[in-house]
């Protein structure tokens, strides 16, 4: 008899549900839920462009969408195929995406009075409406609990539980005071398929915990009383009701109630896995192991590397944290990642894209599809030589989460004439989100952190081969891509079938259902190149980004033409 799990998997835009066959990883059969509400599903503020909620019924009515149409896709590419033969469900969303919830556990969004109200929806991940309250939360850190920096990199962010909180007391006390507890997304969708999602009784992720809500074993758990007194002693009620003990994937959140296998037409009982995030769980699918960085590649990229916790790993600068146990047990979980990667080329193709480079789409399940502008402006962008265009970028159109840690870090473009064109904009785009990505991998290896191979994951990864190979020439190592292009669902089945007893851990379960599928090596002479533009990237980056430089930039913009000019006459034009 084949068995079978679910990865239930929660993105920014929609959520789909992928089922597997644990045998061999096989993927069966997905479906994909737009969230109906707001802008692409998520609710935005014309006066605040740092706001982005989502309305938590969207998340419930994923889940029934999801499963019931991938089900009914399996049946039809598979007769034998029995929806009862499924064993397990994994679940990975974005983070950190707080719910404010009532002591029954309902968001409080679905309260009357606060139904159409932003505060009383989910925080999404890439909501920033809190960044004075991350400098404060830093600032009190660095001041009174230095242990607390040390392991998120060394700066709290706009984009975490804590800050999101105090930002919801600040602007709305009466959302603030109905809140019994704040749920993370990801704790919240494995409690209701449960049916238990009383606060207290939720079993929480030390994936959240530990990256976004400052969860330690050094300390015992959450911030101490102390700690949250001084930032803000209207918070003290709220911290006992949050958690005090965290769960690793691998463990069983509880099993599918009654009601919810009717609904889905599962067998009752089966297993629930706790919930992470979904770049944690993407690094899972893609094969993550000792040595191998993950990047998960979508509208913002999350880095993802493991390290066996019975070797010392030092506290790493500028990262978003190293938790043990938020990818997989007995290993740290490293996490870095850029705030804007496809939402850059999104930005520059809708808005200043000439409409005679084509159109542009979504496709029927949410992705971009890459159409005629993007086809094009790759194609035109592939036929310059690095450097050709003079230009350089810095890729902080939606501030800087790894190494400087800034939201309040804007794009910047250097080395345009009235002759640049807007394929040699894009491609210098995609070179300056390659050049942070750089900037990643050299922090985490200055820390003894071994990289031996990267994996890529997501839908610029399969899809953009141009990307690829840029990614490879600039950073000097070989992108492998993952055959799987749904890894955070895969990530999810796979914590679906250990929960369900299936595998002893991620490293079995990998061996039958993760694999890679393609690898751009780096073009030497390229990457020669690349390595004097990076120089110049990281002026402009340590300028922009950081009060300690001094360093003068008059040279940058004859550099940059230096090196245009140098690869015209490499090419033969003028």
């Amino acid at each position: 008899m084949k068995k079978y799990t679910i990865g239930l998997d929660y993105g920014t835009n929609s959520c789909r549900a992928l089922i597997v066959d644990i045998s061999d990883g096989t993927e069966l059969a997905s479906s994909v839920f737009l969230y109906p509400s707001g802008e692409n599903g998520i609710i935005l503020d014309s006066s605040d462009p740092n706001l982005a909620r989502q309305n938590p019924k969207d998340y419930l009515d994923g889940i029934t969408a999801t499963i019931s149409g991938a089900i009914q896709k399996a049946k039809k590419k598979d007769s034998s195929f029995d929806s009862f033969n499924i064993v397990g469900i994994g679940v990975d969303t974005t983070g950190s995406s707080p719910i404010p919830v009532d002591k029954k556990g309902n968001p409080l969004s679905f309260l009357d009075k606060f139904k159409n109200n932003p505060n009383a929806m989910c925080w999404l991940w890439r909501d920033h409406t809190s960044f004075k309250e991350a400098e404060q939360i830093t600032l009190l850190a660095k001041e009174i609990r230095p242990a607390y920096l040390d392991k998120i990199g060394g700066t709290y962010s706009s984009e975490w539980y804590w800050s999101k909180i105090l930002h919801c007391k600040n602007i709305a006390p009466d959302v603030f005071d109905e809140a019994y507890s704040f749920v993370e997304l990801c704790d919240y969708i494995p409690a209701v398929l449960t049916g238990e999602i009383n606060p207290n009784k939720i079993k929480r992720s030390v994936c959240a915990a530990g990256h976004k809500a400052m969860y330690s074993t050094d300390w015992k758990g959450l911030p101490d009383i102390g700690f949250i007194e001084q930032l803000d002693s209207k918070l003290l009620n709220l911290r006992q009701n949050l958690f005090d003990k965290v769960y690793t994937s691998e463990t069983e959140a509880g099993k599918l109630n009654l009601e919810w296998s009717k609904k889905l037409n599962l067998k009752e009982g089966i297993s629930i896995a706790v919930g992470a995030f979904d770049a944690h769980m993407g690094a899972v699918g893609a094969g993550v192991k000792e040595g191998t960085l993950v990047k998960i590649m979508g509208t913002s990229t999350c880095d993802i590397m493991v390290q066996n916790n019975k070797n010392k790993l030092n506290d790493i600068p500028g990262v978003c944290g190293v938790v043990d146990g938020s990818v997989m047990e007995g290993h740290y979980g490293i996490e870095a990642g850029q705030s804007a990667v496809g939402d850059i080329f999104l930005w520059f193709v809708n808005h200043l894209t000439p409409s005679k480079y084509g159109t542009r789409k979504i496709d029927e399940e949410g992705n971009i599809d890459f159409d005629e502008k993007f086809e094009n402006l790759q194609k035109e962008a592939e036929k310059l030589l690095p450097g050709e265009s003079g230009l350089m970028a810095l890729d902080w159109n939606n501030g800087n989460r790894t190494i400087l840690t800034d939201v309040r870090l804007t794009g910047l473009m250097v080395g345009q004439t009235l002759h640049t064109s807007p394929h040699e904009i894009f491609r210098a785009l995609v070179e300056a989100t390659a050049f942070g990505a750089l900037k990643i991998i050299n922090r985490i290896k200055e820390y003894d952190v071994e990289v031996k191979e990267i994996v890529n994951c997501g839908g610029l990864a399969i899809k953009s081969p141009f990307l690829m190979q840029i990614y490879a020439d600039v950073t000097g190592i070989p992108m492998k891509v993952s055959k799987s292009h749904q890894t955070p669902a895969l990530g999810a089945a796979i914590f679906g079938a250990i929960s369900a007893g299936e595998f002893k851990n991620v490293s079995d379960a990998q061996d039958y259902m993760t694999g890679t599928d393609k690898t751009y090596n780096p073009i030497a002479e390229n990457h020669d190149i690349y390595k004097k533009l990076y120089k110049i990237y990281s002026k402009l980056h340590d300028s922009f980004g950081t009060k300690e430089s001094s360093g003068s930039m008059y040279n940058i913009m004859k550099d940059l033409l230096n090196i245009r000019d140098s690869q015209r006459r490499v090419k033969g034009t003028s």
